[in-house]
């Protein structure tokens, strides 16, 4: 099965790149999707520009209903053929669904991935969502994706090349004088994959390994794959006039050829590049006879093949998630972090549906009926709102995404307004019916959407920005297409009739709506800065300390140290405190505070300020009780180690298990050892000798400080804890800062040293007295910290990480104590709890790794050394 292996490279560890390359590389592949989209409309323009809308509606019109039903059952046919992909991918990678989910999952996956675009990312991302709920490994999931794009592309390519050989194409494409020699290199692929499945070896391919499947396996990719284009043609070809029918073979050679050039466009659903080399293709350039047709077929087969299928796997996915909801399953973290992104990509619709209807011309009958019933000023004002209603459902739709409360109640006002106004404006009932329909959906889901932050300060990305400008863009080219009949002047922008087919209208709409757009733009600018990243001001420090006393983790109290920057919510009821190794921004813990909402805000918060820096936000060795924040925001989760925590109320050293434990602690007593415990303010005049016995200490073990999860020896961190002392006579012999809590819920400690020359069994002392002395003060736990990768499971089923960690665990002790630690702590019978790391999704796990070994270690040299 193909497995996709990188092998590692120092230069992108030792050299990480600029913010201004990152920057680049996120706005680069927008772009140029946003100038393809440019380039096929005006294309689109140039060989449609004799065609009305006027001809293109006739048409559509004029489709019989055998014909659409004819269309329809070939679609149902043709996703029934896409669950191919996944069953057979299942078998694959030897796994085994019901039936019945496989082609659900599947269904949503294309429906989405077809209409919207970019399918191995939004096809990849349903999947991963679906399939790990159904008990599949994320290592598992991506070989699933990797098969089924791979069946995609070896289908496409092997009818493409099998047509081209065997059909000649017209003229009009330039491509058709290298046709043969096109189509051998198709053919070839596919040929060669199936050729080499035949050579059980992993096949090498830049920095990756890739093994590949059985031949079965391999023929089955590509069967499935021509079927599944074939069936996609045969759906087109059903829907165009008998008076272009040259036959079947000479039309798929050009719809082939238009699908591969609008999936290579990048553009959403190759919008634009489908339709003009389909135009280019059947020779209809400047020919409105031929040309108003073939648009109006290609209408046909985008709302039956695409926005079709696209409302019935809304549906599905609504109603699958509402009632998982419902039944408050152990998913629903990740049905609750899916159903947002849906209802944003629905409001996207929305307002592309009102964008497009504000450009395009109302229904002659139904206008006919509004004029004997309503005033022009009415009908006016209802076109022009209802194209503003689109414009700023473009821009909630973010919001929807980010869960933002203010979001939630403008898209449901808007959406019932939106209603309204496309029934006053030309009784267009189709459009008011979606609008209804989604706000009825949108209603009880109010809780999934709680964050009261701004939507002015909610962070666009390049990819949405682009989005909405080529939908924008689209609506500005159906405005020139639907009126281009209509002669312009600067007078008609002042022409308030009934004439001219609704041109000024569409206008006056066009622009109100890029105006609502350009007016939240320049107000989004208008926002707080970025906060720079410095190390905490002794203000920030005492502004954090009630939090810290009052968190439920002795272990808040790291942000003591200094060492790292700390992110204040809005209210400043709630902190993070982070570190920036390379492009990860690396969170210590969960945030800090006892207000729950203001923790979960301040996930967005640190997350969105990753966003706009081009970073990856990471939380390190998190809790199981706050996974549902991570979950929510769409992080993945990663298990890395288990924290030891000692029960105080049964605490003892009796029994036969503790009898060294008890009689080492009784040993080191009798020779004079004692413990002492020294507020804060005391600590500053012992402060030399501390130093002495730490620097012994290092130098002895052959060690140097880490940071991050750990304190170092900084004289004004540990004046600002309280101090664990072990001495014999008037000799310091050992010291630990202490982390104490002020609701007595836990205590622990951090920076724990003793002198070279101390006694042996110094450590074991200096633990037991500290949890007597705890368990007499009345703290519930004692917190021993984590020991890495303890937990982690080598078995078959495990995720590949689990089984990674597991290795590191068991034959990593030349770079770490993994196995010592793990005994050390395990002497005094503490509950173990699993800690996880969140990060994002995506190939970037293996850089976010070494980011956080560095910064743990101090540095990259200090990953290999002790």
């Amino acid at each position: 099965m193909e497995k996709l292996e990188p092998e590692p490279r120092a230069d992108e560890e030792l050299n990480p790149p600029s913010p201004r390359s990152v920057w680049l590389r996120r706005i680069a592949g927008p772009l140029v999707s946003l100038g393809m989209l440019a380039l096929a409309l005006w294309a689109l323009h140039l060989l449609a520009r004799n065609v009305t809308y006027h001809e293109i509606r006739q048409y559509v019109e004029s489709v019989s209903r055998p014909r659409l039903v004819l269309a329809i059952a070939l679609t149902t046919l043709g996703f029934g053929v896409m669950s191919f992909y996944d069953r057979f991918g299942l078998a694959a990678i030897g796994k085994s669904l019901p039936w019945k989910q496989v082609t659900l999952i599947s269904f949503i996956s294309y429906a989405f991935s077809n209409a919207v675009g970019m399918s191995l990312l939004v096809s990849g991302s349903i999947r991963y969502r679906f399939y790990l709920q159904n008990g599949l490994s994320t290592s598992e999931i991506a070989r699933l994706i990797l098969y089924c794009t791979l069946s995609f592309w070896l289908g496409l390519l092997a009818l493409t090349g099998v047509t081209l050989l065997v059909v000649p194409l017209p003229s009009g494409l330039p491509i058709s004088n290298w046709r043969v020699a096109i189509a051998c290199v198709m053919l070839a692929i596919p040929l060669a994959w199936i050729a080499a499945s035949f050579v059980q070896r992993p096949l090498k391919v830049w920095r990756w390994h890739l093994r590949l499947p059985s031949p079965k396996h391999a023929i089955r990719q590509v069967a499935v794959g021509a079927v599944d284009w074939w069936l996609a043609a045969l759906v087109m070809y059903v829907l165009m006039p008998d008076s272009l029918n040259a036959g079947f073979g000479r039309f798929l050679a050009i719809f082939v050829v238009a699908q591969i050039a609008g999936l290579i466009s990048h553009v959403p659903g190759g919008l634009g590049v489908f339709e003009a080399v389909m135009l280019a293709g059947f020779g209809a350039t400047g020919n409105a006879h031929l040309a108003a047709p073939i648009l109006g077929s290609l209408a046909m087969f985008r709302i039956v093949y695409y926005l079709m299928p696209l409302g019935a796997a809304t549906v599905l996915v609504l109603q699958r998630e509402t009632r998982s909801l419902r039944q408050a399953s152990l998913w629903s973290p990740w049905f609750t972090g899916l159903l947002p992104s849906f209802f944003a990509g629905l409001t996207l619709v929305s307002g592309a549906v009102l964008l497009f209807s504000g450009a395009t011309r109302a229904l002659p009958e139904r206008m006919a009926i509004l004029r004997n019933i309503l005033p022009l000023s009415v009908l006016e004002v209802s076109h022009l709102l209802a194209s503003v209603i689109g414009m700023l459902l473009l821009i909630l739709a973010r919001g929807l995404q980010r869960r933002l409360d203010a979001a939630y109640w403008l898209t449901l006002l808007l959406l019932v307004a939106g209603a309204v106004f496309s029934l006053l404006k030309g009784i267009d009932f189709e459009e008011a019916t979606f609008l209804g329909l989604l706000a009825l959906a949108l209603l009880p889901a109010h809780k999934l959407f709680y964050r009261r932050a701004s939507l002015f300060s909610t962070n666009f990305s390049p990819g949405w920005i682009v989005a909405i400008l080529a939908i924008f863009g689209c609506a500005a080219w159906l405005v020139v297409f639907s009126h281009k009949h209509v002669e312009y002047s600067h007078s008609l922008w002042w022409e308030f009739s009934f004439r001219h087919g609704g041109a000024p209208t569409a206008l006056r709409a066009l622009v109100a709506a890029a105006a609502a757009g350009l007016l939240f733009a320049l107000a989004s600018l208008i926002r707080p800065q970025t906060p720079r990243h410095e190390p905490p001001s002794a203000a920030e420090l005492e502004r954090a300390r009630p939090l810290i006393r009052r968190y439920r983790s002795a272990q808040a109290h790291l942000a003591l140290m200094g060492d790292k920057h700390l992110l204040f919510g809005p209210a400043g009821k709630a902190f993070v405190m982070y570190d920036i190794e390379g492009r990860s921004w690396v969170s210590m813990g969960d945030p800090i505070g006892e207000d729950e909402d203001a923790r979960r805000e301040l996930v967005w918060n640190f997350m969105e300020q990753c966003e706009r820096a081009g970073g990856w936000p990471v939380f390190y060795q998190v809790s199981p009780a706050d996974l549902d924040l991570y979950l929510e925001v769409g992080m993945n989760l990663l298990k890395i180690g288990e924290e030891a925590r000692v029960q105080m109320a049964t605490f003892n050293l009796d029994g036969k298990p503790k009898k060294n434990l008890r009689n080492t602690v009784n040993k080191l007593a009798r020779e004079g050892l004692r413990l002492e415990i020294i507020p804060a303010d005391a600590v500053m005049p012992l402060l030399p000798r501390l130093k002495a016995i730490s620097d012994a200490w290092l130098a002895d073990k052959h060690v140097r400080e880490k940071r991050f999860s750990l304190g170092a020896f900084d004289p004004e961190y540990l004046k600002r804890t309280p101090m664990a002392l072990v001495w014999q006579g008037d000799t310091l012999l050992a010291f630990a800062n202490l982390f104490l809590t002020e609701a007595k819920e836990e205590a622990s400690v951090d920076l724990m040293r003793h002198a070279p020359s101390a006694p042996a069994g110094i450590m074991d002392f200096l633990f037991v007295e500290l949890m007597q002395w705890a368990r007499q003060e009345g703290y519930r736990w004692f917190n021993l910290g984590m020991a890495p990768l303890a937990g982690l499971t080598a078995r078959r089923m495990a995720p590949l990480w689990s089984r990674f960690g597991a290795l590191v665990f068991g034959r990593g002790e030349r770079f770490y104590n993994f196995q010592g630690l793990k005994r050390y702590k395990d002497k005094f019978d503490p509950e173990w709890e699993p800690r996880y790391m969140a990060v994002p999704g995506g190939i970037a796990l293996p850089m976010i790794l070494a980011n956080v070994a560095s910064l743990i270690s101090g540095g990259l040299a200090g990953v290999v050394r002790r």
